[in-house]
């Protein structure tokens, strides 16, 4: 598999299903990666826009990321996208970079996530102000097994990227749309 695709397929929880995956994957005995508390702050011009990119600045209790996306198109359920990412030291020097070379920051959404591994898929759980979501990342054939063994097939797939749905849900905030517990 390609390092720079991520193969990810992301499913719309409530809160019971959500408890009911928690015990699903400590039945299964699933490696318990870790949690944390991610703030996501996301940044465009026209150029990402007509390319369907983001830039993402993620703050979390380890550290901090910077990520550009590009969606690759398909129909087969399954999110696949080009994703470029690397560890920044200082996140509030890296914004005032991205800042100043031309970028605006245009969404930042909070999230908590648990992490887990799972055969050869990652399963994350993550809480969003705005609702439960469950992601499995791997390869296809990875993420269907994982979903059968977690009973997720029948779970509503969730098509639109948080950022989408921070847009939908979020509140604006000085020109910039955002979604904070």
């Amino acid at each position: 598999m390609n390092d720079w695709l991520e193969i990810e397929k992301k499913y719309r929880l409530d809160a019971r299903k959500y408890r009911e995956v928690l015990s699903t994957l400590f039945e299964l005995k699933a490696e318990f990666i870790g949690e944390d508390f991610e703030e996501n702050k996301l940044f465009t011009n026209d150029y990402l826009t007509e390319k369907r990119a983001v830039l993402r600045l993620r703050k979390t209790t380890k550290g901090g990321f910077l990520t550009y996306k590009c969606r690759i198109q398909n129909n087969i359920g399954i999110k696949q996208q080009i994703e470029y990412e690397t560890e920044v030291s200082d996140p509030a020097a890296t914004e005032k970079i991205i800042e100043n070379i031309g970028l605006k920051l245009r969404i930042i959404y909070e999230k908590r996530r648990k992490t887990w591994k799972l055969r050869n898929a990652e399963i994350v759980l993550d809480e969003l102000p705005f609702g439960f979501f469950m992601e499995i990342e791997g390869s296809i054939n990875a993420i269907s097994e994982v979903e059968a063994l977690l009973g997720a097939d029948e779970y509503p797939v969730e098509h639109e990227t948080y950022p989408n749905l921070t847009l939908r849900y979020g509140k604006e905030n000085q020109g910039v749309i955002e979604a904070r517990f």
